[in-house]
């Protein structure tokens, strides 16, 4: 892990937006990921994925949400983002597993709104096809793409933590998109579909529980 100053307030950046993706997990890591742009580079600031022992799950029943919650707090109180975008529940789950995800991003909303900061969801497909160009794109092609988009020197791992990535410029696009046009904000569950990120390449430099940061 690299070290990293810190911060700024949301009003030092010199317009820069800063976007916090997040990838909730019914079981495996919670993928986190932070980019900022200022219109015309884009680069990643953090990136990494929560995985909780086991043995501490089996101790404390609501272990994965108190760790998710404190994870996601502790960024945002870091990094100071303007938005949070998180990956909705995929409706082709099986009933167990919906509610166990639900469980997670209802955490995800809940520290969001904590601090104070602007929720945005996207489904599965709406990230791949802004992305990737395809809504049916594997993680493996995420992976790449996200590598690309934000000229990393490796690609992030593991998939959650691309996935996060993935949703953050998801976010970006649309924030931008938004902006441009002069289009209404998007909140919780409307459905917007952004277009693809795949014509523009942003510039970053890529620097990891599972994480890494830029220098």
């Amino acid at each position: 892990m690299k070290a990293r100053s810190p911060a700024a307030s949301p009003a030092a950046r010199n317009g820069c937006f800063r976007v916090l993706g997040v990838d909730p997990a019914s079981a495996g890591p919670t993928g986190y990921g932070i980019i900022e742009s200022d219109g015309r580079r884009c680069r990643m600031l953090h990136y990494g994925a929560l995985k909780v022992a086991p043995m501490r799950q089996k101790e404390c029943l609501g272990a994965v949400l108190q760790d998710v919650h404190a994870l996601l707090c502790r960024l945002m109180d870091e990094f100071l983002p303007d938005a949070l975008a998180v990956e909705s529940v995929f409706t082709a789950l099986n009933m167990r597993t919906a509610l166990r995800l639900a469980e997670v991003r209802g955490v995800v909303l809940l520290a969001a709104a904590q601090r104070g900061v602007a929720v945005h969801s996207y489904s599965p497909r709406e990230v791949k096809a802004s992305v990737a160009g395809y809504g049916q794109a594997d993680k493996r092609q995420m992976q790449l793409m996200v590598r690309a988009l934000l000229e990393m020197n490796e690609t992030p791992e593991p998939s959650d933590a691309a996935d996060a990535l993935a949703v953050a410029l998801c976010h970006l696009q649309a924030e931008q998109a938004r902006r441009r046009f002069g289009l209404p904000d998007k909140p919780v569950g409307a459905n917007f579909r952004p277009q693809s990120l795949t014509a523009k390449a942003p510039i970053a430099r890529g620097a990891t529980h599972n994480m890494r940061r830029a220098s």
